[in-house]
Protein backbone atom coordinates (compact mmCIF):
# COMPACT_ATOMS: atom_id res chain seq x y z
CA UNK A 1 0.00 0.00 0.00
CA UNK A 2 1.45 3.16 -1.29
CA UNK A 3 1.72 6.39 1.28
CA UNK A 4 -0.62 8.57 -0.53
CA UNK A 5 -3.44 5.33 -0.48
CA UNK A 6 -3.15 4.64 3.04
CA UNK A 7 -5.50 5.79 5.45
CA UNK A 8 -5.35 8.55 7.70
CA UNK A 9 -5.81 8.34 11.05
CA UNK A 10 -5.87 11.65 13.60
CA UNK A 11 -6.02 10.98 17.27
CA UNK A 12 -6.55 13.56 19.53
CA UNK A 13 -6.00 13.64 23.32
CA UNK A 14 -2.94 13.08 25.89
CA UNK A 15 -2.31 12.77 29.22
CA UNK A 16 -1.24 8.65 29.60
CA UNK A 17 -3.80 7.12 27.03
CA UNK A 18 -3.21 8.72 24.03
CA UNK A 19 0.50 7.17 23.80
CA UNK A 20 -0.77 3.71 24.42
CA UNK A 21 -2.85 3.92 21.10
CA UNK A 22 0.06 5.93 19.23
CA UNK A 23 2.52 3.13 20.39
CA UNK A 24 0.87 0.55 18.37
CA UNK A 25 -0.74 2.19 15.48
CA UNK A 26 2.56 3.40 14.42
CA UNK A 27 3.57 -0.35 13.39
CA UNK A 28 0.27 -0.85 10.70
CA UNK A 29 0.12 0.81 7.24
CA UNK A 30 -1.06 4.40 7.75
CA UNK A 31 -0.38 7.71 8.12
CA UNK A 32 -0.94 8.89 11.83
CA UNK A 33 -1.08 12.55 12.98
CA UNK A 34 -1.41 13.18 16.67
CA UNK A 35 -3.34 16.49 18.06
CA UNK A 36 -1.72 16.77 21.50
CA UNK A 37 -3.25 18.98 24.41
CA UNK A 38 -0.93 21.56 25.74
CA UNK A 39 -2.74 23.19 28.45
CA UNK A 40 -0.98 21.24 31.57
CA UNK A 41 0.43 23.47 34.33
CA UNK A 42 1.81 20.79 36.64
CA UNK A 43 5.01 19.58 37.67
CA UNK A 44 7.98 20.46 35.19
CA UNK A 45 5.62 21.77 32.49
CA UNK A 46 4.65 23.83 34.75
CA UNK A 47 7.71 25.42 35.95
CA UNK A 48 8.98 25.67 31.76
CA UNK A 49 5.55 26.80 30.71
CA UNK A 50 6.14 29.77 33.40
CA UNK A 51 9.83 30.39 33.22
CA UNK A 52 10.06 30.57 29.34
CA UNK A 53 6.36 31.32 28.46
CA UNK A 54 5.77 28.11 26.13
CA UNK A 55 2.86 25.70 26.15
CA UNK A 56 2.93 22.87 28.12
CA UNK A 57 5.85 20.34 26.66
CA UNK A 58 4.63 17.02 29.17
CA UNK A 59 2.28 15.59 26.86
CA UNK A 60 3.67 16.41 23.60
CA UNK A 61 7.38 14.48 25.54
CA UNK A 62 5.15 11.16 25.71
CA UNK A 63 4.02 11.59 22.17
CA UNK A 64 7.26 11.67 20.88
CA UNK A 65 8.71 9.01 22.89
CA UNK A 66 5.57 7.18 21.87
CA UNK A 67 6.03 7.66 17.90
CA UNK A 68 9.70 7.29 17.49
CA UNK A 69 11.33 4.26 16.06
CA UNK A 70 14.84 4.65 17.69
CA UNK A 71 16.94 2.35 20.10
CA UNK A 72 14.98 1.63 23.70
CA UNK A 73 17.98 3.39 25.42
CA UNK A 74 17.25 6.31 23.31
CA UNK A 75 13.47 6.83 24.47
CA UNK A 76 14.86 5.85 28.32
CA UNK A 77 17.07 8.71 28.16
CA UNK A 78 14.48 11.28 26.87
CA UNK A 79 11.90 10.15 29.07
CA UNK A 80 14.12 10.25 32.44
CA UNK A 81 13.05 12.57 35.30
CA UNK A 82 16.25 14.41 37.52
CA UNK A 83 15.47 13.39 41.16
CA UNK A 84 15.38 15.57 44.23
CA UNK A 85 18.36 17.10 45.46
CA UNK A 86 19.42 19.79 42.46
CA UNK A 87 17.98 22.85 40.63
CA UNK A 88 17.15 20.02 37.86
CA UNK A 89 15.07 18.24 40.18
CA UNK A 90 11.40 16.92 38.60
CA UNK A 91 12.62 17.87 35.52
CA UNK A 92 12.48 15.66 32.71
CA UNK A 93 15.06 15.47 30.11
CA UNK A 94 12.64 15.61 26.85
CA UNK A 95 10.72 18.48 28.64
CA UNK A 96 14.16 20.70 28.59
CA UNK A 97 14.85 19.53 25.11
CA UNK A 98 11.77 20.73 23.59
CA UNK A 99 12.45 24.30 25.61
CA UNK A 100 15.66 23.86 24.64
CA UNK A 101 14.63 23.56 20.87
CA UNK A 102 11.74 26.01 21.21
CA UNK A 103 14.32 28.96 21.79
CA UNK A 104 16.96 27.95 18.97
CA UNK A 105 14.09 27.59 16.71
CA UNK A 106 11.95 30.60 18.00
CA UNK A 107 8.96 28.63 17.48
CA UNK A 108 7.24 25.53 19.74
CA UNK A 109 5.79 23.65 16.66
CA UNK A 110 8.95 24.15 14.78
CA UNK A 111 10.56 22.93 17.92
CA UNK A 112 8.51 19.91 18.07
CA UNK A 113 9.09 19.08 14.48
CA UNK A 114 13.20 18.79 14.78
CA UNK A 115 12.79 16.69 17.90
CA UNK A 116 10.56 14.40 15.54
CA UNK A 117 13.22 14.22 12.92
CA UNK A 118 15.80 13.13 15.52
CA UNK A 119 13.84 10.77 16.82
CA UNK A 120 12.35 9.40 13.48
CA UNK A 121 8.98 9.87 14.89
CA UNK A 122 6.78 7.55 12.98
CA UNK A 123 3.69 10.36 11.42
CA UNK A 124 3.05 13.66 12.64
CA UNK A 125 2.81 15.37 16.05
CA UNK A 126 0.63 18.97 16.20
CA UNK A 127 0.03 20.88 19.05
CA UNK A 128 -3.42 21.79 19.46
CA UNK A 129 -2.15 25.17 19.16
CA UNK A 130 1.16 27.00 19.25
CA UNK A 131 0.24 29.60 22.37
CA UNK A 132 0.44 29.10 25.82
CA UNK A 133 -3.17 28.53 27.17
CA UNK A 134 -4.54 27.67 30.83
CA UNK A 135 -7.69 26.12 31.67
CA UNK A 136 -10.81 27.39 33.75
CA UNK A 137 -13.49 25.15 34.89
CA UNK A 138 -17.02 26.34 35.96
CA UNK A 139 -18.49 23.81 39.04
CA UNK A 140 -22.02 22.80 39.19
CA UNK A 141 -22.18 25.50 42.11
CA UNK A 142 -20.81 28.27 40.10
CA UNK A 143 -17.78 28.36 41.69
CA UNK A 144 -14.83 28.72 38.90
CA UNK A 145 -11.35 27.41 38.98
CA UNK A 146 -8.13 27.98 37.22
CA UNK A 147 -5.74 25.89 36.17
CA UNK A 148 -5.24 21.93 34.48
CA UNK A 149 -3.49 21.11 38.16
CA UNK A 150 -6.54 22.85 40.26
CA UNK A 151 -9.20 21.27 38.60
CA UNK A 152 -9.75 18.11 39.85
CA UNK A 153 -8.42 19.10 43.00
CA UNK A 154 -11.48 20.95 44.17
CA UNK A 155 -13.47 17.35 44.03
CA UNK A 156 -16.58 19.31 42.56
CA UNK A 157 -18.70 17.99 40.06
CA UNK A 158 -17.53 19.71 36.33
CA UNK A 159 -19.97 21.86 34.53
CA UNK A 160 -18.09 23.40 32.05
CA UNK A 161 -14.36 23.99 31.15
CA UNK A 162 -12.47 26.65 28.88
CA UNK A 163 -9.67 28.33 27.64
CA UNK A 164 -7.87 31.27 28.87
CA UNK A 165 -7.58 33.33 26.45
CA UNK A 166 -10.83 31.74 24.84
CA UNK A 167 -9.70 33.13 21.25
CA UNK A 168 -6.86 30.47 20.66
CA UNK A 169 -5.33 30.18 17.24
CA UNK A 170 -5.49 26.31 16.46
CA UNK A 171 -2.31 25.60 13.88
CA UNK A 172 -3.72 25.05 10.25
CA UNK A 173 -2.00 21.60 9.81
CA UNK A 174 -3.91 20.47 12.90
CA UNK A 175 -7.42 21.30 11.27
CA UNK A 176 -6.56 20.12 7.58
CA UNK A 177 -5.73 17.10 9.10
CA UNK A 178 -8.65 16.35 10.92
CA UNK A 179 -10.81 17.73 7.56
CA UNK A 180 -8.67 14.98 5.61
CA UNK A 181 -9.15 12.22 8.00
CA UNK A 182 -10.51 8.86 7.33
CA UNK A 183 -10.71 8.04 11.18
CA UNK A 184 -10.49 10.20 14.20
CA UNK A 185 -9.80 8.84 17.72
CA UNK A 186 -10.68 10.82 20.46
CA UNK A 187 -8.22 9.06 22.78
CA UNK A 188 -9.27 7.90 26.51
CA UNK A 189 -7.69 10.10 29.38
CA UNK A 190 -8.83 12.48 31.65
CA UNK A 191 -11.75 14.47 30.47
CA UNK A 192 -12.10 17.86 31.31
CA UNK A 193 -8.58 18.58 31.71
CA UNK A 194 -6.41 15.99 28.97
CA UNK A 195 -9.44 15.35 26.30
CA UNK A 196 -12.22 18.01 26.16
CA UNK A 197 -9.17 21.05 26.09
CA UNK A 198 -8.30 20.13 22.50
CA UNK A 199 -11.73 19.90 21.38
CA UNK A 200 -12.76 22.98 22.36
CA UNK A 201 -9.99 25.12 20.83
CA UNK A 202 -11.99 27.50 18.19
CA UNK A 203 -12.20 25.82 14.37
CA UNK A 204 -11.14 22.20 16.00
CA UNK A 205 -14.64 21.83 17.22
CA UNK A 206 -16.32 22.68 13.70
CA UNK A 207 -13.71 20.43 11.82
CA UNK A 208 -15.32 17.57 14.60
CA UNK A 209 -18.83 18.37 13.66
CA UNK A 210 -18.22 18.89 9.99
CA UNK A 211 -15.22 15.91 9.05
CA UNK A 212 -16.53 13.36 6.77
CA UNK A 213 -14.21 10.38 9.29
CA UNK A 214 -15.66 8.55 11.38
CA UNK A 215 -15.25 9.47 14.80
CA UNK A 216 -14.41 7.20 17.81
CA UNK A 217 -14.31 7.60 21.07
CA UNK A 218 -12.30 5.09 23.15
CA UNK A 219 -13.73 5.26 26.38
CA UNK A 220 -12.39 5.31 29.99
CA UNK A 221 -12.84 2.27 31.80
CA UNK A 222 -11.92 3.82 35.33
CA UNK A 223 -14.22 6.80 36.64
CA UNK A 224 -11.48 9.65 37.93
CA UNK A 225 -12.23 11.73 41.07
CA UNK A 226 -12.43 14.83 40.93
CA UNK A 227 -13.26 14.36 36.98
CA UNK A 228 -15.76 11.97 36.59
CA UNK A 229 -16.62 10.48 40.05
CA UNK A 230 -19.79 8.64 39.44
CA UNK A 231 -19.82 8.86 35.19
CA UNK A 232 -21.70 6.34 33.32
CA UNK A 233 -20.44 5.91 29.63
CA UNK A 234 -22.48 7.96 28.53
CA UNK A 235 -21.93 10.87 30.79
CA UNK A 236 -18.77 10.90 29.42
CA UNK A 237 -19.93 11.07 25.79
CA UNK A 238 -22.56 13.63 26.99
CA UNK A 239 -19.74 16.04 28.54
CA UNK A 240 -17.97 15.97 25.42
CA UNK A 241 -21.37 16.82 23.22
CA UNK A 242 -22.40 19.44 25.78
CA UNK A 243 -18.62 21.03 24.84
CA UNK A 244 -18.63 20.05 21.06
CA UNK A 245 -22.05 19.43 19.74
CA UNK A 246 -24.41 16.79 19.17
CA UNK A 247 -24.18 13.82 16.55
CA UNK A 248 -20.58 14.17 16.05
CA UNK A 249 -19.13 10.96 17.56
CA UNK A 250 -20.12 7.86 15.72
CA UNK A 251 -19.02 4.86 18.05
CA UNK A 252 -17.70 4.69 21.28
CA UNK A 253 -14.68 1.37 22.08
CA UNK A 254 -16.12 0.22 25.51
CA UNK A 255 -14.22 -2.90 27.61
CA UNK A 256 -16.46 -5.76 27.94
CA UNK A 257 -14.56 -8.11 30.33
CA UNK A 258 -15.11 -7.42 34.18
CA UNK A 259 -12.35 -5.80 36.14
CA UNK A 260 -9.92 -8.03 38.69
CA UNK A 261 -11.29 -7.58 42.12
CA UNK A 262 -7.74 -6.73 43.40
CA UNK A 263 -7.58 -4.27 40.79
CA UNK A 264 -10.52 -2.88 42.14
CA UNK A 265 -9.89 -2.43 45.77
CA UNK A 266 -6.70 -0.63 44.69
CA UNK A 267 -9.07 2.09 42.55
CA UNK A 268 -11.51 1.83 45.32
CA UNK A 269 -8.67 4.05 47.44
CA UNK A 270 -8.42 6.67 44.68
CA UNK A 271 -12.51 6.59 44.84
CA UNK A 272 -12.48 5.42 41.22
CA UNK A 273 -14.69 2.66 39.94
CA UNK A 274 -15.44 0.93 36.41
CA UNK A 275 -17.13 3.09 34.26
CA UNK A 276 -20.89 1.28 33.88
CA UNK A 277 -21.46 1.08 29.82
CA UNK A 278 -25.30 1.77 30.07
CA UNK A 279 -25.52 0.46 26.24
CA UNK A 280 -29.62 1.55 26.46
CA UNK A 281 -28.48 5.35 26.63
CA UNK A 282 -25.59 4.61 24.60
CA UNK A 283 -27.95 3.26 21.61
CA UNK A 284 -30.01 6.42 22.07
CA UNK A 285 -27.54 8.82 21.56
CA UNK A 286 -27.03 6.85 17.87
CA UNK A 287 -24.21 5.52 19.02
CA UNK A 288 -22.35 2.54 17.46
CA UNK A 289 -21.01 0.20 20.18
CA UNK A 290 -17.86 -1.81 20.02
CA UNK A 291 -17.26 -4.16 22.91
CA UNK A 292 -14.14 -5.91 24.08
CA UNK A 293 -11.44 -6.88 26.18
CA UNK A 294 -8.72 -3.93 25.21
CA UNK A 295 -7.08 -3.63 28.66
CA UNK A 296 -3.54 -5.25 29.45
CA UNK A 297 -4.10 -7.62 32.37
CA UNK A 298 -0.50 -7.72 32.81
CA UNK A 299 -0.18 -4.35 34.57
CA UNK A 300 -1.01 -3.72 38.19
CA UNK A 301 -3.16 -0.70 37.77
CA UNK A 302 -5.62 -0.51 34.30
CA UNK A 303 -4.26 -0.04 30.77
CA UNK A 304 -5.38 0.06 27.77
CA UNK A 305 -3.59 -2.83 25.94
CA UNK A 306 -1.47 -1.41 23.22
CA UNK A 307 -1.57 -4.16 20.46
CA UNK A 308 -5.65 -4.95 21.36
CA UNK A 309 -6.57 -1.15 20.86
CA UNK A 310 -4.87 -0.63 18.10
CA UNK A 311 -5.56 -3.76 15.82
CA UNK A 312 -9.48 -2.98 16.79
CA UNK A 313 -9.05 0.39 15.48
CA UNK A 314 -7.06 -0.58 12.29
CA UNK A 315 -9.96 -3.03 11.79
CA UNK A 316 -12.78 -0.59 11.93
CA UNK A 317 -10.72 1.99 9.21
CA UNK A 318 -10.66 -1.31 6.97
CA UNK A 319 -14.20 -2.13 7.07
CA UNK A 320 -15.06 1.41 7.04
CA UNK A 321 -12.92 1.75 3.79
Amino acid sequence: MTEQKEPRIVVIGGGTGMPVLLRGLKNFPVQLTALVTVADDGGSTGRLRNEMAIPAPGDIRNVIAAMSEVEPMIVQLFQHRFSDGNDLSGHSMGNLLLAAMTSITGDFYTGIKEISRVFNVKGKIYPISNENISLRAEMIDGTIVEGESNIPLVNKQIKRISLNPEDVTPLPNAIKAIEKADLVVISPGSLFTSILPNLIIPQIDAALRNTKAKVVYVCNVMTQEGETTGFSASDHVQAIMNHVGDNFIDAIIVHSEAIDPKIRVAYAGENAEPVVYDTDRLLEMGLQIIEGDIIDHNKSMIRHDTNKISKLLFTLIEDNR
